[in-house]
């Protein structure tokens, strides 16, 4: 969100006592990134990692002081704003957000709070995966609800893309090492209008077995729109109840998801 001006003595003093406490905080985590960056040695990158996570936590915990003491003050939503970037976690932000009075939502800051969070939460990870239907390669409609009960993963991709198709193979080698543990894969092209030979034609060289719809619109794929899809490949992964759990898994990271959640003999 943009910046904010803090004034009047009141807001004043509550912004300068949580700065004082948390910047120091900020500067302490930034010099132990710098020394982790320099650091090749395992176990005192480990060491160092911890004291990372810890300091991360203590920010955290600055933020849900001020918030829980101070949840009227219009010093709040500048706060969440302002501090977001250390944690970028929208579900914990809103959950923050929600302890705010009326009064706090309602200040400038509080509405433009709002409106960024609502931004924030399309496709992110915590909330639920939004329905879409598209025809498959036969026309026949498919809806994302209808995977429920199975860990889905949505992949955007296009026959037109280099990097998607450098990725389909990792996709290809975890469809056939996992689809027994209830899980499956569902492919959403932004192959262009009336370019659906290209599509099929991807789809068989690349042995993608798993369902695959397009509106064949680009760009313009109502899917890739409701998630804020700007960029492909893209990826989202779904959970039996439809909560996005992960997204943007490649390489190994994928295999190392899936091992995760349903085991690796």
């Amino acid at each position: 969100p943009s910046s904010y001006e803090i004034s009047g003595s009141n807001s004043h003093k509550e912004f300068t006592g949580f700065t004082a406490a948390f910047v120091p905080k900020v500067q302490q985590l930034s010099a132990t990134a710098a020394v982790i960056n320099r650091t090749m040695l395992g176990k005192e990158r480990d060491s160092l990692m911890n004291i990372y996570t810890g300091i991360q936590a203590q920010l955290q915990e600055e933020i849900d002081k001020f918030i829980k003491e101070k949840p009227a003050s219009p010093v709040s939503p500048f706060i969440l704003s302002a501090t977001y970037g250390f944690n970028e976690d929208v579900v914990k932000l809103e959950s923050r957000y929600n302890q705010l009075t009326a009064a706090a939502k309602n200040s400038e800051a509080g509405q433009q709070l709002a409106g960024f969070i609502a931004k924030e939460k399309v496709g992110a990870v915590g909330t639920q995966a939004m329905e879409f239907t598209q025809p498959d390669t036969l026309g026949v409609p498919v809806s994302l609800s209808s995977f429920r009960g199975k860990y889905v993963l949505i992949d955007f991709w296009a026959s037109w893309c280099g990097p998607c198709r450098q990725e389909n193979p990792t996709v290809v080698e975890n469809f056939n090492y996992f689809k027994d543990k209830n899980f499956t894969v569902l492919g959403v092209s932004l192959d262009r209008p009336g370019q659906k030979d290209k599509w099929m034609e991807a789809i068989h060289a690349d042995n993608l077995t798993w369902t695959q719809v397009s509106d064949l619109l680009f760009w313009n794929n109502a899917a890739a729109q409701l998630y804020n899809v700007k960029g492909i490949p893209q990826n989202f992964l779904i959970d039996p109840n439809g909560k996005i759990i992960a997204k943007n898994l490649r390489g190994p990271a994928l295999r190392e998801k899936l091992c995760e959640i349903l085991g690796c003999n």
